[in-house]
């Protein structure tokens, strides 16, 4: 536990301490369990597919959360999570102040313990975490991100058993 601690360290003090450029929270369930998550994030930019009114930029996005169980089948835990992914996002290029957006995601996860209930096991520590969400951003200066993610983790078949999880999330993010 004390090198998954350290590691969470690490994901979210790496680097400038002033390159983090917003902060968010997410609450979701999904396959008899609850998670909530605390990010940052770090925009890339970068920009891509330019020509039109869209385009796509990214974000690296640190988290750290817990998922807890609650299954009739018992065993019930709380699972730590630690992550690290790439996000792009495709946004419209010149947005007012309502700004919607699409993204997609697959980035790590380190996960403590390896199972959540008696019946789902991860098989391993490390997890890739994959997520497909929309949303928008709005106020004054866009400083508001609302969204909602569909969020798949699994080991990616590294390791049996190889159950995964799937989440239903609602993000609130705050940009500086």
């Amino acid at each position: 536990m004390k090198q998954f601690g350290l590691l969470a360290i690490v994901l979210f003090f790496s680097g400038n301490a002033l390159a983090v450029d917003g902060a968010s929270v997410e609450y979701g369930n999904g396959d008899a369990a609850d998670m909530a998550r605390v990010g940052m994030s770090c925009n890339w930019d970068k920009q891509w597919f330019t020509g039109g009114d869209w385009l796509v930029t990214g974000y690296w996005e640190a988290s750290l959360g817990n998922w807890r169980g609650r299954s009739a089948a018992g065993n019930n835990q709380t699972v730590t999570d630690a992550g690290i992914t790439p996000v792009f996002r495709l946004q419209q290029k010149n947005p007012g102040e309502f700004a919607p957006y699409a993204e997609a995601a697959i980035g790590f996860h380190l996960i403590t313990p390896t199972f959540i209930y008696a019946n789902r096991n991860f098989g391993s520590t490390f997890q890739f975490g994959d997520h497909i969400g929309v949303g928008a951003r709005f106020g004054d200066h866009r400083q508001f991100d609302l969204g909602y993610r569909f969020q798949h983790l699994s080991n990616g078949g590294i390791k049996k058993p190889n159950q995964g999880i799937n989440f239903n999330q609602i993000r609130f993010g705050y940009h500086f």
